[in-house]
Order: C-alpha cells, then structure tokens, then sequence
C-alpha cells in the first residue's frame, strides 16, 4: 500500500542531510534566488537572440507561451513527482528531500524556496528533456525562446508559494492563498496548483471548500 502526503506538520526546520556541507546547499533566501535565476534567464534570452539568431519577436511569443506551459508542468511535477511515493526506503526518502520536508516543516523559511544548486541542475535535465521533444518536432531552435519563459514561470511561481506561507494575502489572492493553505492542512491529495487553481479545476482536483 502506497504511504501518503500527511497533514501533521511541525515548527521549526528540517534537516535533510547529516554532512552541512549538503544540507547548506538546501537552503536560500530571495535575494539570492533573484540574482542567480535572474542572471540565467537573462543568459538564457541573449543566447536565444544573440547567439540563436531567433528575432524578438518569435521570442517574445515562445517566452510567453514558456510561462504558460509552466503553470500546467507545475501541476503535474506537484502532483505526480513531488507527491510520488511508496512503501520503499528509497522511495520515501526521495520524498522526503524532494517535498515531504516541506510538507512536515511548511513554515520553514530557508526551504520555502528551490535553492541555486539543486535548481539549476534540475533546470538542466528539464532543458535537456525540452531539447529532445523540440527535436523531435523539428524546431530544436525554438527551445532557446521558449525555455527562459519556461524558467521565469518557475521563478514568479517560487515567490507565490513562498508568499503563502509567510504573508497575508492580499485581498485578490484570498482564494488561492486558501488553496494552498487547504492542500496542507487539509486535503494533501488535491489543490496541488499554487500559483492558480486552473489545473485543478481542469484535473478534477479542487479542494471541497474551496470551489
């Protein structure tokens, strides 16, 4: 029988590996995430246009489709890698480290955000996954364009969620705060979408109190 996501949390901070050196690449702050991922995208937009050759404008279209594309990829890792789990000692502490920590520590401030080094290489093995379904389809190129509004996606998501469990919602975003708040707290089996809820009402998995 397959272990599920809990709703029992705890106060204080997780720790997810023994040596520090490891456990202190689990950790970041704002500052840090906008200048590192900021750089890239940034990097990432010059290499599309400058080294690429791909003109603004069709930029402009595939980094806008990329942030969108974002939003259903952030349902579907939430939902079927982050909350992925079995009865095998592997499988819970891929978890764990993964997304369990967050789940049993939520208000652990240094966690509430991916950190550089572990973002950038899973940023990686994404870029290289896009590349290949690009190639396939014939248009290698355009993953430059699109890839940046991909990532930037990622980053304005990473700032919703940190501001969930940290902020008080603006009276706007009420409803999703409470979204998110429900999937912890209450219903961990749905409300996997933080940034919106449309996913969720797509996928069938609206929270019962929050429809």
């Amino acid at each position: 029988m397959k272990q599920k996501v809990s709703t029992e949390y705890s106060h204080g901070q997780a720790q997810i590996f023994k040596n520090p050196f490891l456990e202190s690449l689990t950790k970041t702050n704002p500052t840090s995430n906008i200048i590192i991922y900021g750089l890239t995208i940034v990097g990432l937009i010059y290499l599309a246009i400058g080294i690429r050759g791909l003109s603004p404008l069709m930029c402009l279209g595939l980094f806008v489709f990329g942030v969108l594309f974002w939003t259903f990829a952030e349902y579907m890792l939430h939902r079927y890698v982050f909350h992925w789990v079995t009865d095998a000692e592997w499988s819970q502490r891929f978890h764990f480290i993964m997304h369990g920590s967050h789940h049993e520590y939520p208000r652990d401030k240094d966690r509430l955000l991916m950190p550089p080094v572990p973002g950038l290489l899973m940023a990686s093995v994404l870029f290289g996954v896009f590349y290949i379904i690009f190639w396939v389809l014939g248009i290698s190129n355009l993953v430059f364009g699109f890839f940046p509004g991909f990532f930037s996606g990622y980053l304005m998501y990473s700032f919703v969620h940190r501001a969930t469990h940290i902020k008080r919602p603006p009276k706007r975003f009420k409803k999703l705060w409470l979204h998110h708040s429900l999937h912890h707290y209450k219903y961990p089996d749905k409300a996997f979408g933080v940034s919106n809820r449309f996913w969720d009402r797509v996928f069938g998995t609206m929270p019962p109190s929050n429809n």
